[in-house]
């Protein structure tokens, strides 16, 4: 299949503001792009790029005093598939995972693990180590929290939302990530797109989502607490330790966003005479 993805910004500047995106679709992605996913400034101004920490591909400027339009648009390929499901995947003690994944058994600014380790070790000590256990701390997050865009709050933290019992898309992956973690289970933040492909209607308004991967048996594995249950046409933007290290924009001055959209959409027949790849 292909997915039609996409988004629009417009922000506001009272003065000329310092920006960093991190809106580019991830390396792992890039070869199935049909049609390149550029970022487009109206007006034009100069930009740089970088690969973060974590290898994101982030996009500097200084938008000029006034307003200013941030888009993208493009065609990716998809296999059509859901996530994968692998049951048997088992949990490797802390001394036997590789270097790699070991920072993301730590805390970071959105996932408390040394205040939610008790209460991670009573919820979920007898469920059944790996793949078990973080399908178990699914079910548990998808439960205790009521979404609700009208519940947004950025500086929400996964103790905070363990507490409020309410939240958005990345306050249920924070507190599974913290969970995973407390259980000595490495788990890494994920955002990017996710369209209604193979669910049922009503739709919501789209968004760009958040889900997590955990590491079991020696690779990374998909996990969504928000929608609990395996979806098709996940775009990855963008992997970290929480959403502080993915944010899509960082602004270094007063600003409003005045416009935000988001598309993803399957296309289903050939546009304007473009080929099948």
């Amino acid at each position: 299949m292909k997915i039609h993805i996409g988004f629009e910004m417009v922000y506001d500047c009272p003065q000329p503001t310092p920006m960093i995106f991190n809106l580019n679709v991830h390396f792992t992605r890039v070869s199935d792009l049909v049609s390149r996913d550029d970022l487009m400034f109206d007006p034009p101004v100069p930009r740089s790029a970088y690969r973060d920490s974590f290898g994101n591909w982030c996009t500097r400027i200084v938008a000029p005093q006034g307003r200013i339009r941030i888009s993208a648009d493009a065609l990716i390929n998809d296999s059509g598939l859901p996530d994968m499901l692998v049951p048997q995947a088992r949990q490797l003690a802390v001394q036997d995972l590789p270097e790699e994944p070991l920072l993301f058994l730590l805390g970071s600014r959105y996932c408390e693990t040394d205040r939610l380790s008790p209460i991670a070790w009573q919820l979920f000590e007898h469920a059944p180590a790996g793949w078990g256990r973080v399908q178990a701390i699914c079910d548990y997050v998808h439960r205790h929290i009521t979404f609700g865009y009208e519940n947004a709050r950025m500086t929400r933290t996964a103790l905070e939302a363990f507490q409020e019992k309410v939240g958005v898309c990345r306050d249920y992956a924070h507190l599974a990530v913290a969970f995973c973690r407390c259980m000595n289970i490495p788990a890494r933040y994920c955002t990017g797109y996710l369209g209604d492909m193979g669910t049922l209607p009503p739709y919501g308004t789209m968004d760009f989502a958040a889900w997590f991967e955990v590491f079991l048996d020696g690779s990374w594995h998909t996990f969504d607490a928000r929608n609990n249950t395996p979806r098709i046409g996940r775009v990855l933007i963008a992997r970290g330790r929480d959403a502080a290290d993915v944010a899509i924009n960082n602004t270094f001055g007063p600003n409003t966003l005045s416009s935000f959209k988001v598309w993803t959409d399957e296309v289903s027949s050939r546009q304007n005479g473009e080929p099948w790849l």
